[in-house]
């Protein structure tokens, strides 16, 4: 296999925790609780690895604090929603020609006891 016809590389940013006022519940609105959210991103590296340059990948610290600010922001009322503007916010860099995003509602309101509910959604750049 060529260099050119391998995979694409991913940067993974996993396990974020943020405090957010998300769900259908006014309850969950008014009292909020934590979100944890994976993001896994492909990005060609090459160049940036050949040049030693953060301009040319994905800034994963830049993208950290704009993932937090969106979580932290208006609250959705689905899970669903809150994944997508993630992934739209990380398709917004140039770099990102992929991601693949997981929202953890670990608190979730159900009836059942269970360690965790998620979304995982992945959004290409067209």
């Amino acid at each position: 296999m060529s260099p050119d016809q391998m995979s694409p590389d991913q940067i993974s940013l996993l396990g974020l925790r943020v405090f957010g006022r998300h769900g259908v519940l006014d309850t969950e609105r008014v009292s909020g609780q934590e979100f944890v959210i994976d993001a896994i991103l492909t990005v060609d590296t090459r160049a940036a690895a050949a040049a030693d340059d953060l301009a040319l990948t994905a800034d994963y610290g830049a993208l950290a604090d704009r993932l937090a600010a969106i979580v932290a922001g208006p609250p959705a009322a689905l899970i669903e929603t809150l994944a997508q503007r993630l992934a739209d916010a990380c398709l917004d860099d140039p770099a990102v020609t992929q991601a693949q995003i997981t929202v953890h509602k670990p608190d979730a309101p159900v009836a059942q006891q269970v360690a965790d509910i998620t979304v995982t959604i992945r959004r290409s750049r067209r």
